[in-house]
C-alpha cells in the first residue's frame, strides 16, 4: 500500500505536537512511540487513515484535549478524529484517577470500531514491549514508574488482552497476549 501526502502531513503534525516530549518511563523521544505504533498498524494491514490516527493517538490526552481533537478533525477528517477519540482515555484536566480512566477505557472498547481496536491494540503492544524490555533490564523497580503499580498494571494488560480477544484483530491480539504473558511470568517469578 502506498500512502499519500496526508500521511506525511500527519507525521509532521505529530512531530510538531509532541516536540520536546519524552516517554515518562524511558526518556525516549515521544515520536519514537508514535512511529512504533504506526508501524505496527501498517504491519497488521491498517489503511492510511488508521496509520495517521496511530501517529496522532496520544495528541488529545497529552497535547491539547478537545481543542486538539477539533484541530485533528479539521486537518485529517472525521474518520481519523473518531479513531483518535476512541483511543483517548481522557480529554479533561485534571484527569480522573488512573484506575477510573483505565476502567472506563476498557468498558468502551467492546463498542469501539475495528479501526479503534487496531490502533489501540498496536499502542498497547508497543507499550507492553517497552515494559517487558525495561522489566528485563531493571527488574522490580520498574513498577514504581507505573501509576497502577505492579498489580494494577498487570490487571490492565491482561484485561486488555481479554477484551481484544473478543473484539479486536486476532493476530495482533495474539502477539499482545504473548508479550503480556512474558511480563506476567517475569513479574511473578521467584526472586533469588
Amino acid at each position: 500500500m502506498t500512502y499519500s501526502s496526508q500521511f506525511e502531513a500527519g507525521l509532521v503534525y505529530a512531530a510538531t505536537v509532541h516536540a520536546g516530549q519524552v516517554r515518562k518511563k524511558s526518556g525516549m523521544p515521544y515520536i519514537a512511540h508514535l512511529l512504533g505504533v504506526a508501524s505496527i498498524v501498517m504491519e497488521y494491514g491498517g489503511n492510511e487513515e488508521e496509520a495517521i490516527a496511530a501517529l496522532l493517538h496520544d495528541a488529545v490526552e497529552d497535547a491539547g484535549g478537545q481543542r486538539r481533537l477539533d484541530d485533528i478533525r479539521e486537518r485529517f477528517g472525521e474518520t481519523v478524529a473518531k479513531i483518535v477519540a476512541g483511543c483517548t482515555d481522557s480529554d479533561v484536566f485534571p484527569r480522573p484517577t488512573w484506575r477510573e480512566r483505565k476502567s472506563d477505557y476498557l468498558k468502551h472498547l467492546p463498542e469501539a470500531s475495528a479501526s479503534v481496536h487496531l490502533v489501540s491494540a498496536a499502542d498497547k503492544l508497543h507499550n507492553a514491549r517497552a515494559l517487558l524490555r525495561t522489566l528485563r533490564a531493571i527488574g522490580e523497580p520498574i513498577w514504581e514508574r507505573y501509576s497502577g503499580g505492579k498489580e494494577g498494571t498487570l490487571w490492565y494488560y491482561r484485561t486488555l488482552v481479554d477484551v481484544f480477544r473478543s473484539t479486536g484483530p486476532a493476530p495482533l491480539t495474539e502477539e499482545l497476549d504473548r508479550v503480556v504473558t512474558l511480563i506476567e511470568q517475569l513479574a511473578n517469578a521467584p526472586r533469588n
